[in-house]
C-alpha cells in the first residue's frame, strides 16, 4: 500500500478506438489510494490529421498492418503523445516541473482477448496492442510515464478491459446510492458501483458499439466528409428499420455474460460496410440507416443494463460519459428505455463527457506508483 500523501499532479493521455487524437487532463489528486479526491485542473483533445487516422486504422487491420507501418506509428503517436501532455500544462498555466506522473493508455491498434485461433497445433494466446512509445513521452517531458496497462492484466487472464471501472469508483462513488457509469466512446463501457459495497463490488463489462458503427456509417455516406452525427441530427431525422434493428440485435456479443470486451475487430469500419451494403437491398434512406444503427447503440446498452444490473437492483442514476453523451438523439434514446431512472451526464459532477477516459489514466497512473492494484479481477477475469 502506498505511503504517498502528498497532493499529486498527474496529466492522463488516451486515444480512443476512433483514433481522431489525443485527448489529454491534467489533473490534481489529493488524498489517498481508494479514498484520493480529483480535481479537473484542464482538458484539451489534440486532433490527429485525417491522414495519420487513416493510417492508424491501416495499421489496425490484419489485412494492410505491415510491421514497418506500426514500428514507425508507434513512435509518430509517442511523440504526438507527448507534445499533448506538454500542451496540457502550457494551457493549465504550469510548467513540467510541478508534475508527477504522466499515465498513457496509447492508441489500440488489435485487441483480442479471446482468440484462441490459430494455425495448425498452434493457438494464440489472448492478446492485445496499444502504440504511442511511452519512452519517448518520458523522454520529451522528463517526467515518470506510467503505460502498458493492459497487459499483466491479460497475462494473469484477464481480457484486459474494461480498466476505467476503477477510476469511475474513484470519480463517482456515493455511499447509499447506487450508479451505473457509461462511457460510449467508439465502444461502449459500463460500470455499476453499489452504494452498499466497495471497489470489489464493482460490476463493469463492454455492452457492444458506441459511436463506433454510427462514426463509420457517416464516413461511408458522406464519402469521408464527415466522421460523425454532430449531436445525432442526421438519425433524429430518419425512422428505425425494426427488421435492421432485429438483424444487428442478433449479434451474440450483446447477450455474452460478463466479463466481455470488444473493439473496432467486431464493430469497426468492415462491419459497418456490411451493414451499409445490406441495408441498400432494403431501400433505406441514409438517415433511416443512421437512425437504425444509433437505435440499436442505445438498445444494445439498455438490453445490458436489464440483463447483467437492473436485474438485481435499481441505481439511483446513471451518468453517461465519452463522445456519446454529445449525441442528443442517442441519449434520448437511451432515456427512453431507462424511465423512470434519472439519467445525466458527468458535467452534472463537474468533468466533461469526452474527459473521462484521460482522468481516468491519470487516475490509473497515480495508482501503479502507490502500489495499489487497479485492475478489478471481478471485471476483467484476471486471477
Amino acid at each position: 500500500m502506498s505511503r504517498i500523501t502528498k497532493t499529486i499532479h498527474a496529466i492522463g493521455l488516451m486515444s480512443g478506438t476512433s483514433a481522431d487524437g489525443v485527448d489529454a487532463a491534467l489533473v490534481k489528486i489529493m488524498g489517498k489510494a481508494l479514498d484520493c479526491k480529483i480535481k479537473l485542473i484542464a482538458f484539451k483533445k489534440f486532433p490527429f490529421s485525417k491522414g495519420l487516422r487513416e493510417l492508424i486504422h491501416k495499421a489496425s487491420t490484419p489485412e494492410y498492418g505491415r510491421v514497418d507501418l506500426i514500428c514507425r506509428l508507434n513512435f509518430l503517436i509517442g511523440e504526438l503523445f507527448a507534445e499533448a501532455a506538454l500542451g496540457i500544462v502550457k494551457i493549465a498555466g504550469y510548467t513540467m516541473k510541478t508534475i508527477d506522473l504522466i499515465g498513457s493508455h496509447g492508441q489500440t491498434i488489435y485487441h483480442a482477448p479471446e482468440d484462441r485461433n490459430g494455425v495448425g497445433d498452434k493457438k494464440w494466446l489472448p492478446s492485445t496492442l496499444q502504440i504511442g512509445e511511452s519512452s519517448l513521452i518520458a523522454e520529451r517531458t522528463g517526467v515518470t510515464t506510467i503505460a502498458d496497462f493492459r497487459y499483466m492484466d491479460m497475462a494473469s487472464g484477464g481480457i484486459g478491459a474494461p480498466l476505467t471501472p476503477f477510476a469511475h469508483y474513484i470519480l463517482f462513488h456515493e455511499k447509499g446510492k447506487g450508479k451505473i457509469v457509461n462511457n460510449i466512446g467508439g465502444i461502449s463501457n459500463v460500470t455499476f458501483l453499489s452504494g452498499g459495497g466497495g471497489i470489489h463490488d464493482v460490476v463493469a463489462f463492454d455492452t457492444g458499439p458506441g459511436n463506433m458503427l454510427i462514426d463509420s456509417l457517416i464516413h461511408i455516406i458522406t464519402q469521408g466528409k464527415r466522421s460523425y452525427d454532430n449531436s445525432g441530427t442526421m438519425a433524429s431525422k430518419g425512422n428505425i428499420s425494426e427488421k435492421l434493428l432485429k438483424r444487428l440485435m442478433d449479434n451474440p456479443f450483446i447477450k455474452k455474460n460478463p466479463p466481455k470486451s470488444t473493439g473496432r475487430e467486431e464493430f469497426g469500419y468492415h462491419e459497418a460496410l456490411k451493414i451499409y451494403r445490406y441495408t441498400k437491398r432494403y431501400g433505406l434512406s441514409d438517415r433511416d440507416i443512421i437512425a437504425t444503427v444509433t437505435g440499436f447503440t442505445a438498445r444494445s446498452i439498455v438490453e445490458n443494463y436489464r440483463r447483467f444490473i437492473l436485474y438485481k437492483k435499481e441505481p439511483s442514476e446513471i451518468i453517461l460519459c465519452g463522445g456519446g453523451a454529445k449525441n442528443t438523439t442517442l441519449i434520448d434514446m437511451i432515456k427512453r428505455g431507462v424511465e423512470p431512472i434519472q439519467v445525466k451526464t458527468s458535467d452534472y459532477y463537474g468533468f466533461p463527457p469526452e474527459a473521462i477516459e484521460s482522468i481516468a489514466f491519470a487516475i490509473l497512473g497515480y495508482a501503479a506508483i502507490s502500489g495499489v492494484p487497479a485492475n478489478l479481477p471481478q471485471v476483467t477475469g484476471a486471477k
